[in-house]
């Protein structure tokens, strides 16, 4: 590859997408108070699609500026319910009250990408993914909390659906590569094009 890649993020599905797709890359975790520009954007009134961006865009620039020649791919992913974004549970009860508000109704899942290079921007994408939960019982959520808390703490809206959390729903518009919070799809055509992987 003549142009190496950087993974912008500590996401193991991250990597691990890119593993399975067969692209090299180094994974370097960039320094940012995610939190901070989370809040400052929100006081903007900027809309979900752009934090999303906006969040993945800090990442990769962070990491590009002190890696010249290289792309630097940064992710973000946000969920948008009505107009709300929810973050990760910080605790059990938080992630029960998050599934419980969402049963039976739909969200969507914005998922971000961002390539830098040279502190420039170079591409970026955002994906949608439009969901509809079940209208799950009390009994269910809590159990499926209990279970799976120390996975669903590390994702947005408190599920995964690769793991049990597929059962929390009814329907789903859209890539499943968003879901997993990488638009895999437009990046490998894009890496394509660029001849950082081969066609």
């Amino acid at each position: 590859m003549s142009v190496p890649l950087i993974l912008a993020s500590g996401s193991e599905i991250r990597a691990r997408l890119l593993r399975n797709a067969a692209v090299p890359f180094t994974k370097e975790v960039p320094r940012v108070d995610e939190d901070t520009a989370k809040r400052a954007l929100i006081a903007e009134n900027a809309s979900p699609r752009d934090i999303a961006d906006a969040l993945a865009e800090l990442k990769a620039r962070k990491i590009s500026d002190k890696t010249p020649g290289a792309m630097v791919l940064g992710c973000d992913q946000v969920l948008d319910f009505e107009g709300s974004l929810l973050s990760k549970p910080e605790s059990p009860e938080a992630a029960l009250e998050q599934l419980k508000a969402m049963r039976g109704k739909r969200h969507m899942l914005l998922s971000a990408a961002v390539i830098y290079r040279n502190g420039e921007p170079l591409w970026r994408h955002v994906g949608q993914v439009r969901l509809r939960m079940r209208d799950s019982s009390d009994a269910y959520l809590q159990g499926y909390v209990a279970r799976n808390w120390d996975s669903i703490r590390h994702a947005v809206g408190a599920y995964k659906l690769e793991e049990e959390g597929v059962r929390l729903f009814t329907s789903i518009d859209g890539d499943y590569f968003n879901v997993l919070g990488m638009p895999l799809l437009e990046l490998l055509h894009f890496l394509t094009l660029q001849g950082v992987i081969d066609q």
